[in-house]
């Protein structure tokens, strides 16, 4: 979908119409890792787990603590 390298379902949720997931993808790649840049992408996904729709939701470098904070 993306053509990047998924790292992780971060969340995966029950609708009433579907699906809604999570994913950390990364979107550079650097060395070393933790400068890595990676985004959350949230989709939504029907009953047959066809794509609704996405979006980036968030983007972040690898190091950066997770404080329950949108950036």
């Amino acid at each position: 979908m993306l053509d990047r390298t998924v790292e992780s379902v971060s969340s995966f949720e029950r609708t009433r119409d579907g699906w809604i997931v999570t994913l950390e993808v990364v979107e550079v790649s650097r060395i070393p890792e933790s400068t890595d840049v990676l985004a959350s992408y949230e989709m939504e996904l029907d009953d047959d787990r066809n794509l609704r729709r996405y979006a980036q939701v968030r983007r972040y470098h690898r190091s950066q603590a997770d404080r329950g904070e949108q950036a």
